[in-house]
This record gives structure tokens, sequence and C-alpha cells, in this order.
């Protein structure tokens, strides 16, 4: 087993660095808490590849997020369509507003995010270590926090996201280096994060159990693996290091049961079609009182949904037959299973104003900056598939409301 030189010895990229050192089942973890968007952290990682010796690396990265790493450029090569019509493109929205909000703070200090991680990666391969992702998948994550939540603190959620879009504040280099005692995604939903134990534990407190699950079962699977150079963000490092200290669960059997998504509840879905039912009953009944009121019933619905329809269109900057779309599927939602007013809404402004080639090489630039969402084609795409979904959902309520009125 490699000992490691004197604290006095060590270079001075590592002075004021958290790193801590603990070893478990007969291995010596040395963890190392970084921001993702410190120019400080790169040095730090470097510092320690070149000063001390490992016999793998393991990193606060999962599989997708990994890859975006290695190749920033996968999403030129985004199927739009098959996003959409996966139903994926919420999700992917919220990708990008993430890495929008790491990347905006990166950017301002010349930096690329996530380049700590990436340094640790390519320092890895370079000397022939290993290199272990522990991170859980980030979808998995924000499904698991969306799920955890009630239904109004997830307008919270989404209220957070936003916000992260239109912050215009500058960041110091050293509020960078303060953001060492956050996560990435708890940054992003302070706010609800810290007033929200369910929240706080999907964010963080579930991947420090997670990551700690996954480097035990990759040193029990690499019997010849005695130090490894952990690097994770700082807002892990103590709950990570107690997690090293004290779980005692088999590791695959915690980390598949933390991997788990779990079943999206059941009530919404029969609220929303519960709500239409409901609508399309007062409209009948409308014509059994009366002709003239039975259709002035129905032109309230179709009214109400497809004129909110096309204004979220047309507030993400839709073109006019992305709006009609909007107008015309969002009405018809009882007759059309499948495909939301939304995705068919984004698929035609993803036909009619085709994403060009420039507009995926810039996605993730363009998205850095709230202007962008209107500016990028395919970011434009997704904010159409969100704001026509929310103005067809108020439309429904507002029909509802107003039907009620007029019968009693």
């Amino acid at each position: 087993m490699t000992i490691p030189e004197p604290a006095a010895s060590l270079p001075a990229a590592l002075d004021g660095q958290p790193i801590e050192r603990i070893t478990r089942d007969g291995v010596e973890y040395v963890v190392l808490g970084t921001a993702h968007v410190s120019r400080a952290s790169v040095d730090a990682v470097e510092a320690l590849l070149a000063h001390e010796s490992f016999d793998a690396v393991a990193i606060e990265l999962c599989d997708s997020r990994a890859a975006s790493v290695r190749d920033p450029e996968a999403f030129k090569r985004m199927d739009l369509f098959q996003v959409i019509r996966q139903g994926k493109a919420g999700m992917v929205a919220a990708s990008l507003v993430l890495s929008s909000f790491q990347r905006r703070m990166a950017l301002r200090h010349g930096i690329e995010p996530g380049a700590e991680m990436k340094a640790a990666m390519e320092g890895g391969h370079a000397r022939d270590l290993p290199v272990w992702l522990v991170d859980r998948e980030v979808g998995t994550t924000l499904k698991r926090a969306w799920r955890s939540v009630g239904f109004w603190q997830r307008f919270g959620l989404m209220g957070g996201l936003l916000a992260s879009v239109f912050d215009k504040d500058d960041i110091a280099e050293e509020d960078i280096e303060n953001l060492k005692q956050n996560d990435i995604l708890e940054s992003a939903f302070s706010d609800f994060a810290k007033g929200s134990q369910p929240l706080y534990r999907a964010l963080i407190g579930e991947r420090d159990e997670y990551m700690a699950a996954r480097l035990r079962e990759a040193a029990m699977r690499a019997p010849g693996v005695k130090r490894v150079l952990v690097v994770i963000g700082a807002g892990h490092l103590k709950g990570l290091v107690e997690q090293l200290k004290t779980q005692q669960q088999d590791p695959a059997t915690l980390a598949d049961t933390l991997a788990i998504v779990p079943a999206p509840a059941r009530w919404p879905k029969y609220l929303a079609v519960g709500l239409v039912l409901a609508v399309f009953g007062l409209i009948a009944y409308a014509f059994t009182r009366n002709t003239a009121v039975g259709f002035a019933a129905l032109r309230s619905w179709i009214l109400f949904t497809g004129c909110l329809a096309a204004l979220g269109a047309f507030a993400a900057g839709g073109h006019p037959l992305s709006a009609l779309a909007a107008f015309i599927a969002a009405p018809l939602k009882p007759f059309r299973p499948g495909i939301p007013a939304g995705g068919i809404s984004a698929m035609t402004e993803a036909w009619v104003r085709k994403p060009r080639v420039g507009d995926f090489e810039t996605l993730a630039n363009d998205v850095a900056h709230w202007k962008g969402w209107w500016t990028n084609r395919v970011a434009r795409t997704l904010l159409n598939f969100f704001l026509v979904s929310l103005g067809t959902l108020a439309g429904e309520y507002l029909a509802g409301f107003h039907i009620v009125k007029a019968l009693l």
C-alpha cells in the first residue's frame, strides 16, 4: 500500500483544498471535494495525481454525464423528433437548464464546466488506471426528486429552474470557490432543497449513499485496488465519508435500490382525465337544456384550451403554424390519446423551422443566456413544448370554471 507523503510536502495547489482520507475494507479512499466550475479544483486534481500513487480514480459522474464531458458535442446528434415523440422533451430541457447554470458561471472565468472531472478522467487514463463512474444517473435523480415532493412544491422546482435561466448576476471567482459547500443540483434548487427534507435527500443524501455503495462494490470487484482517488463535489464530501464509515448493507443491493425510479402517482393523471370528463359531461348536460347553451359551452372549451395553447406557442416564439397546431390539438385532447398538444406543436415547429447544424453546435452556449432559448431553434422547440402544455392545462381549468358559471 502506497504511503502518502507528509502534508508538509504537499504542493501549493492542494493548500486549503477539502481532502479527506478514509480506509474501508482494506482500501484507502482519498476524497477530494471540488467546485464544478473552479480553476483551483482542476489544479488540485492534477496535483494529487502527480504527487501520489493510486490504483483507481472514481469521479462524481454517471454514464450520461461522463459521455457529455467526453463529448460536449453530443447534442449535435440529438434526434429532436424522437425526443418529443418519446416524451423526453421535459427531461432534456431540464438537463439543458442545469448545464446552462453551470456553464454560465464557468465561461465568465474561462474554464470548461466539469473540467476537474475531465482532468480526473484524462489523468487516470494517462496512467492506465481504471476510472469508476460512481454517481447515479442524473435522469433518475431528477425523477426521484420530482416525485419526492408534493404537487405545489413541483411548481417551486420549475420556478427554481426558470430563475436560474433568467439570473443575470455576475459571480466572483471567490464565490465560485464557495460553491464547494454545495452540489450543483442543490445550487439550482437551493431554496427548495434547504426547506424540503425529501428533496434534499433525493438530490444529496441518496447520492451520498449511492456513491459510497458504488465505491465499495467496485473495490470488491477489483481486489488489487488499495488506493482510490475520489473526485466529487465538495457538497458531498462529508456525507460520502460518513457513508463509507458506517454503511453496512450489501453495496450492490443498496445501489440497485437507490437507482429505482418510483412509479408516478396516479392521482394527477386521474385528476386530469376526471376534469376533462367532467367538462364534457357539463357540455352534454348543456345540450340537454338548450342547443344554444350547449354550443356556447363547447365554444368555451375550444376557445379557452385552443387560445391558451396557441398563446403558449407564441410566447415561445413559435411559428404561426405551430400556434395553429396547438390551437387545433388542445381542444381535441379527449379524442387524441398519445402525444400531447405541446408535442404536436413542438414537432410542427421543428418541421417548419428545421434546426440547422449551427443550432445544435451552439446549443450548450446559447442556453447559458435566457435569450438563447428563443433564438436557438432546438431550444425554442423544447420551450414551445413546455409553454403549449402549460397553456393547454390552464385552458382546461378556465374552460371548466367558465362552463360551470354559465350553467349556474
